[in-house]
């Protein structure tokens, strides 16, 4: 499959079985084995003929999320740079040391959220993005993505963002406009049924000491707002949060 259009920022959903597309029909993928090498090569073969500017929104899956808790002596980038490295470190081990770990802002006085992607990914991207003569212009995590998009309408509020992957789900805690948690976990295909029980649990892990009832879930799916009684439930688009202009 080529893509066509010319002259405007391509916008791009990498996941592993499937490449969402600014303007064109998503491009599925064979079977295989998760990673991210199958949907860079299938992407590799897509491009012939483009022009222009790239943006990359990563799966969640292809990416390791840690919260740093607010620290008011730690004044620049590269500071909080050493913190997120040495947390991935920490957690992971040696195999840290393959990742390219980037830290985000979440509010002026709150948590940071570090993410960290294979190097490898980032330079094989840059690398299909050169051939075709593009520019890539962002690599971003999908959950960034997704809640720069709806973060005016959480302010400061709490909610649930909860994320649907292929076989995964991402779960992130904020309250009061501040981030609290954020972990990933393994889904089966009945998890709509489960997720207030799934929730539930997440929230006595916490400590919380009231529920949160707001959920908003990015679903690859048709997705029923109306099934949990007590819970406000909104569902976005996984495929429109991926592609949204910035």
């Amino acid at each position: 499959m080529s893509l066509s259009w010319r002259n405007k920022q391509l916008r791009i959903g990498l996941g592993p079985d499937r490449i969402y597309v600014s303007d064109a029909r998503a491009i599925e993928l064979a079977a295989n084995d998760g990673s991210w090498n199958a949907p860079v090569e299938t992407l590799a073969a897509s491009l012939g003929g483009m022009k222009g500017e790239a943006a990359v929104v990563l799966a969640d899956q292809f990416v390791r999320y840690a919260l740093l808790p607010y620290n008011d002596t730690l004044k620049t980038r590269e500071q909080w740079l050493a913190l997120a490295t040495h947390r991935f470190n920490t957690l992971h081990g040696p195999r840290a040391a393959e990742w390219q770990i980037t830290v985000t802002e979440t509010a002026p006085n709150g948590p940071r959220l570090a993410c960290a992607v294979d190097r490898a990914l980032v330079t094989q991207l840059m690398e299909v993005f050169a051939k075709a003569n593009m520019r890539l212009v962002s690599v971003q995590p999908f959950l960034v993505a997704a809640f720069n998009r709806i973060r005016k309408s959480v302010g400061n509020g709490s909610c649930w963002i909860v994320v649907e992957e292929p076989g995964r789900l991402t779960l992130a805690l904020i309250q009061r406009g501040m981030w609290v948690a954020i972990r990933g976990r393994r889904a089966d295909r009945g998890w709509r049924t489960v997720l207030p029980e799934i929730l539930e649990r997440e929230g006595a892990f916490l400590g919380l000491s009231q529920p949160v009832t707001r959920v908003i879930v990015c679903t690859q799916g048709d997705f029923d707002t109306e099934m949990y009684d007590a819970w406000r439930t909104e569902a976005l688009a996984y495929r429109e949060l991926a592609l949204a202009a910035e």
